[in-house]
């Protein structure tokens, strides 16, 4: 995704806007990615390294940042390239997002001591009787998600679906257009995942992990460490279990991510399918999105 923005950024007159809900943190490099600091300077990406990661950053923040981003690149004549794997991020910006009400740390605290008694599973079926709706789009063991709705609905009781239901970000004079890349067959996918996440590890990722540990404002359950990779090395590090498991729990945790991720690709509409491994790639999104400006 991140060379094929930076290929399209020197190819039309752009900018770059990252789609990352964990690029977002500083300090955390290799576990997600991020483009280096030469690469940045290059090509500049707009919503990176914008928070510590003792600090939490919701979707509704992401949709006021992105929206002056967006405004900001078309006052300069240019046009946004929003790239980033957040599907969330992306359905919430695209179809609009309640303006959800603050959060409440007394009640998200209590809802973390209930989940560590009866489980994610059990809060996820108190969920299912107050809001079905979110219910049946939450996974069982999405614990961020089912915190927030939960969080939501004993806060102000009122579901978070109804709150999308009655008032949300306007983006309807945006007009996106939407480009899903997909590595085909499935087994070569697997094998670039796990490619991917072998070279962060050979780069130092158990160390980026340890740097984080010793921040003393950061926990183990605070949302950035929920990330992919990161939180499954931070058990390790914890005693949890062992290195190996820790590697084979981040590989798995991210196959099933990038599963997640198509789920949602295909459930979009108006989105032009590509695999970014094809060799004239760029000139086939270029000309796509020549054909929608026209």
């Amino acid at each position: 995704k991140t060379d094929l923005a930076i290929s399209l950024f020197k190819k039309i007159p752009s900018d770059i806007v990252s789609v990352d809900s964990a690029m977002v943190y500083r300090g955390m490099n290799i576990g997600t990615a991020k483009p280096n600091s030469s690469c940045l300077q290059k090509a500049p990406h707009q919503l990176i390294d914008i928070r510590d990661p003792e600090n939490a950053y919701s979707a509704g923040e992401f949709i006021r940042d992105a929206i002056m981003e967006i405004d900001n690149s078309f006052d300069k004549g240019n046009i946004p390239i929003l790239v980033g794997g957040t599907m969330m991020y992306f359905r919430a910006l695209t179809k609009g997002m309640a303006k959800l009400p603050p959060k409440n740390e007394e009640i998200r605290k209590n809802i973390e001591i209930e989940s560590s008694i009866k489980g994610w599973p059990a809060l996820h079926s108190e969920l299912k009787l107050h809001d079905p709706k979110s219910a049946l789009r939450i996974n069982p063991n999405d614990s961020q998600r089912i915190q927030r709705a939960l969080e939501v609905y004993r806060s102000s009781g009122k579901s978070i679906s109804d709150w999308h239901k009655d008032n949300s970000y306007d983006t309807s004079n945006i007009n996106f257009i939407k480009i899903g890349l997909v590595i085909e067959p499935r087994s070569l996918l697997h094998e670039l995942i796990e490619s991917r996440l072998d070279n962060m590890i050979s780069k130092g990722f158990e160390k980026e992990v340890m740097s984080l540990r010793r921040r003393p404002l950061l926990k183990r359950n605070s949302p950035s460490m929920r990330s992919v990779g990161y939180r499954q090395f931070w058990a390790y590090l914890d005693g949890d279990y062992s290195w190996q498991e820790a590697r084979d729990r981040s590989l798995f945790a991210t196959r099933q991510l990038a599963k997640r991720q198509l789920t949602w690709l295909r459930s979009e509409d108006d989105l032009f399918f590509v695999n970014p491994l094809e060799a004239s790639i760029i000139d086939t999104i270029s000309k796509y999105i020549k054909s929608k400006l026209d």
